[in-house]
Parts: C-alpha cells; structure tokens; sequence
C-alpha cells in the first residue's frame, strides 16, 4: 500500500475522527495535528530515482491520497491545483482520495473537467447511519469517474441500499478502529453490509477488524498487527465479476496451452519453494526489471537467447508463455519487433507472466484457509 502526503494535518469534524490515528501518533511527538502544511513529498509522484525512472511505477497502485489530512480541506486550497496537475499527469497511477469532506468537492475541482481524470477514485468515508445519509448524496452527485465508500472506523449497522441501488458505487470497505480507545466493530454490521454489496452486485472488501472486535457473543481483543490479517481470514471479500473479467489472461493461457514446446515448461519444486519464501510482488517487481531491460529494447541483444531457460521462475515463465524473445512476441501476440515495447505491453507481459507462475504455485498449493475470527 502507497500512501501520498502532499499536505500533513487535519481537523475532526465527526464521530469517526474522534480516535484519529493520525492525532494519536502526532500527539506522541508533540506535533500540533490541527496545523495543516506541505510535506517533503508533495511532489512524490512525478520524483525520480538517480537512473531517471520514476520512484512510482503500476506496480505501486492504488496511490492513497492524503491519509494523514484530507484532500478537500480548506488550509490546501491553494495547493490543489497543482496536486490534480500531478494526478493527470501521471495517467499510468491509480489514485484513490478518500474523504470526510465531500460537500467540499465541487468547490476544489482542478482547472481541467473533472472527467479527464480516469486515474482517480473519490472514496467518501461514513462511519455511522447519520454521515451516510448526510455524505452519500452528495457523492452521488459529483460528476467523479469512480466512486466508493468506505466504512472506517465502522461505528454501526448502516443501510446503504438507496445509495448501492444508484449504480454509481464501485466498492465499499469496511473496518474496525485501532488504538486504545477503539470502539466496537460488530461482525454482524460487517456482514450485513458485504450482503447489500452481493444484491447490488458491488465489490465488498473486509480491511480489517479493529482493536476490538465482537463476533455473537465473543469480544476479541485483536493486536494492531494481526487486524488486518485476521480480517483477511476471513475470506468474505466479494468481486462482482465474471472468471473471464477477473482473469483476463485466461483466453491466451488456453491459447498457448496448445503448443507443445510451451507445454512443456514447468515450474521445479525449487523455484516454487523460492516463489513461496518471497512477497509475490517483489517476484512482480523482478519480472518488470528482466523484461524491462532484457525485453523492451526495439533491438535486444542477441533476440532468442538473452532469456535462460532456468535459474529465475520469470525466465521459465517467459519460455511458457512466448514471452522470452521479441520474436516469439510477434508470433504470439502479435508485438511487433523492431521498436521499443511500450509501458503498457511490457505490464502486459509482466502480468502474463505473474499468472503463469501463480497457475503453477495453485498445481500443488492444497492448503485450507483457516478462519481465526471462529468463535
């Protein structure tokens, strides 16, 4: 998860900021949450590394926006501007501004339509029935490409049927509170919520559980680090989508699962071991890297032989899905040779291969989830 700053501070204007992380962890180094100021990374998206790439790539999507202030406040009016300009310039990140002040929006649009900016989702927190009801409306009505809510800290049962029922809303997630003072997130609110996502076919995801976190009649008191994760066990995540808008890899997989020469490539038990041991996306991290360097180049050198055939699980998967020369890639996907590949083939490519490699972790991969949340 990215988080951008462009601004630091804030000020609580509902039931949910009351407990605000954010004014728990400035208080412990005695910092004034209500000043609102410029952070060294208003610029994060548009910085470079020394080799002149940018620090941000697609693979570090979604970008949150402002979790630690929020993007409409009034202190940042003067700022805005040149943050949208960043937002549309960087058209390859997906941005997601979460907000408590959406009655805010139609008074900090950027000086382009709002609708040239595909890249952003506005995320209108509601934490209760009262704010639902007061903020939801209006994000129906703002002319946004994207839009969600979210429920964080989620403080009771809410109906949001009306607003689901709009077709305008993507996803909704929902949460408990941290720290100390954390009140209760009810298990039962959280799946009365992710059933009004399933009737209107609504993307539903459980972030996570809070510090305390009733389940029927049991009270779990649940470590900052294990919220999440425990939420996550509980595997009730819902995506709307059909199995070929949620793979869309499948259709070439099947293609090329007819040439007996890319058949032929399996993964060995060491490289699923490696492939195990590590984050998946560092292993998407590597496979951008190879295929940006060894691939992308309008005249590799040595084309056909600059992929070994092991010692990396990316090479075997790129032999196993007509990605490892720029020839095959004309072949197979009809990439032609010659120029540059650019960004958006090369994610192609990469998310190709990354497919491949977890269709051969799930070969074996037999292991039951466990639900911790039992009561």
């Amino acid at each position: 998860m990215i988080v951008w700053n462009p601004w630091h501070g804030c000020h609580k204007i509902s039931e949910g900021c009351q407990h605000c992380y954010m004014f728990r962890r400035d208080e412990a180094f005695g910092k004034d949450s209500n000043r609102v100021t410029q952070t060294k990374d208003f610029h994060l998206p548009i910085m470079r590394t020394r080799s002149r790439e940018y620090r941000l790539t697609y693979l570090d999507n979604p970008i949150y926006v402002c979790l630690t202030s929020d993007f409409f406040i009034e202190e940042a009016d003067p700022w805005r501007q040149a943050v949208w300009d960043i937002i549309h310039y960087r058209k390859d990140l997906q941005f997601k501004i979460i907000t408590k002040r959406i009655h805010r929006f139609n008074e900090c649009l950027p000086e382009k339509s709002v609708r040239s900016y595909p890249n952003v989702t506005i995320v209108c927190t509601c934490e209760n029935q009262r704010t639902a009801d007061e903020r939801l409306p209006i994000l129906l009505s703002v002319n946004a490409v994207h839009k969600e809510i979210i429920h964080e800290p989620m403080l009771e049962r809410i109906d949001i049927e009306p607003y689901l029922s709009s077709g305008e809303i993507e996803a909704v997630t929902c949460g408990g509170e941290s720290g100390d003072d954390a009140r209760i997130c009810d298990y039962d609110w959280i799946l009365d919520t992710r059933e009004q996502c399933v009737r209107h076919n609504v993307a539903f995801h459980f972030r996570q559980t809070g510090a305390k976190f009733r389940k029927g009649k049991r009270l779990f008191y649940i470590e900052r680090s294990l919220q999440m994760r425990q939420a996550q066990k509980a595997d009730i995540d819902f995506v709307p989508v059909t199995e070929e808008e949620r793979n869309p890899y499948d259709r070439i997989l099947r293609f090329l699962s007819k040439s007996p020469y890319m058949t032929a490539f399996t993964l060995p038990p060491d490289m699923k071991e490696y492939c195990r041991k590590r984050d998946m996306k560092d292993i998407e991290r590597q496979a951008y890297e190879l295929i940006r360097q060894k691939l992308a180049p309008a005249c590799p050198k040595n084309d056909g032989y600059q992929t070994p055939k092991d010692g990396h699980p990316v090479f075997i998967a790129q032999h196993a899905v007509a990605a490892c020369s720029r020839k095959r890639l004309e072949k197979w996907h009809d990439i032609a040779m010659g120029r540059k590949l650019t960004e958006r083939e090369i994610i192609y490519i990469v998310g190709l291969v990354m497919e491949w490699i977890r269709r051969e972790l799930a070969k074996d991969d037999t292991a039951p989830t466990e639900n911790n949340l039992s009561s």
